[in-house]
């Protein structure tokens, strides 16, 4: 894979910015998955995941880099790494409680977040061991709440399987790519995917358990 792209690609599904493509797929690419809020109050959603899960994390990291606490916002470093991570945990789980509001949202855009807030406290504990690849867990993560919800069938139209075959496309080319840039060994990427893809799929049969 060109250099160019690999980076590209990286930059595109930054692990920060999978959970704002994923709620937009199931709130305006999925009919019938979500039926609060309404469709014309969906943006607050959008908004609310976007600020607590990509722009507050990124300030924040941006603030650890003029102090001097990190090298560089691609966190080559696995030690650097912790910090972004810890303040991501925080921002995401805050995300996760202000979602999880039966009478305003619908159940699944809170345990999405929750999904994701433990997704990413799980990726910071392991990062302060072995550098796993986090692009790993944020497409994995993606890839299971996609199979959840085609196999769940609640989605109208076909459409969810669509999705679904697109997303093992874009995390084939993710984890490509970061093995392209050599910013991770295979083990580390076949890591994260299985960490987010499995974390997913058991967080759903727990729910679905109970």
């Amino acid at each position: 894979m060109l250099r160019g792209l690999a980076m590209a690609l990286s930059a595109l599904f930054h692990p920060l910015l999978v959970p704002s493509y994923l709620y937009y797929i199931v709130c305006y690419q999925l009919p019938g998955v979500v039926l609060r809020p309404l469709l014309p109050d969906r943006w607050v959603v959008l908004g609310l995941v976007l600020l607590f899960t990509f722009v507050l994390p990124t300030v924040g990291s941006v603030a650890l880099l003029r102090l001097g606490l990190i090298d560089s916002l691609e966190l080559p470093a696995r030690q650097q790494r912790a910090w972004p991570f810890l303040l991501a945990t925080v921002s995401f789980s805050v995300a996760a409680v202000l979602l999880h509001r039966p009478a305003l949202f619908d159940a699944l855009l809170g345990h999405m977040m929750i999904g994701m807030a433990l997704a990413v406290g799980l990726t910071f504990l392991i990062t302060l061991r072995w550098k796993i690849s986090a692009h790993g867990v944020g497409v994995g993560g993606a890839l299971g709440l996609l199979i959840l919800l085609y196999i769940g069938g609640v989605s109208t139209g076909g459409l969810a399987l669509w999705w679904l075959l697109g997303m093992v496309l874009v995390a084939g080319a993710v984890l490509s790519a970061r093995l392209a840039l050599n910013a991770h060994t295979e083990a580390q990427v076949w890591a994260g995917l299985a960490l987010g893809a499995g974390l997913v799929l058991g967080f759903g049969a727990g729910l679905a358990a109970g």
